[in-house]
């Protein structure tokens, strides 16, 4: 048995240690958020967060968890009120909607590091994510969307913005 701290939860898996994560998630944890793509690390469709940053699910063996907090797509909020959630909706951003979930764990990993990014911050972010649609623009836009609150509250506080 290994135990798993996923979404805030103390869970425990009889896995074998070498599988995936992407793996343990969907098939022995039914959360189906997250995305199996490409099986290598390339197109970013299962990134989860591993103690806040982003990791891709799909080549991370369950063993090296031990200890560690995982958060999926499921766990980043119940009723999809995280601000890059809100953000998606109101910008639309989703065509085919299949590398979502990856884009928007890796928006809300940037967007906790650095809460006011630029451009450059963003798409060097965000460049580990495919998105087979082209919907880049609309991503980049909802990320500087849900970014907005924490600008106007640096500037409320009289800190640059």
């Amino acid at each position: 048995m290994i135990a798993l701290m996923v979404n805030g939860e103390s869970r425990k898996v009889d896995v074998d240690p070498s599988t995936p994560l992407l793996w343990v998630l969907r098939d022995t944890l039914g959360l189906m958020g997250t995305k199996y793509g490409c099986g290598i690390a390339v197109c970013g469709a299962c990134t989860v967060h591993v103690d806040g940053e982003p990791v891709r699910a799909c080549i991370t063996p369950i063993s090296s968890l031990a200890g560690k907090a995982i958060t999926t797509i499921e766990g980043l909020s119940a009723d999809n009120g995280h601000p890059v959630q809100r953000a998606w909706i109101t910008v639309d951003v989703p065509q085919c909607g299949y590398c979502q979930s990856g884009q928007i764990m890796s928006a809300a990993a940037l967007l906790a590091k650095h809460p006011s990014p630029t451009d450059a911050d963003i798409d060097q972010a965000m460049s580990g994510v495919l998105c087979r649609c082209g919907t880049y623009s609309r991503i980049r836009r909802a990320i500087h969307l849900a970014a907005a609150p924490a600008k106007s509250t640096a500037t409320k506080k009289g800190d640059e913005p």
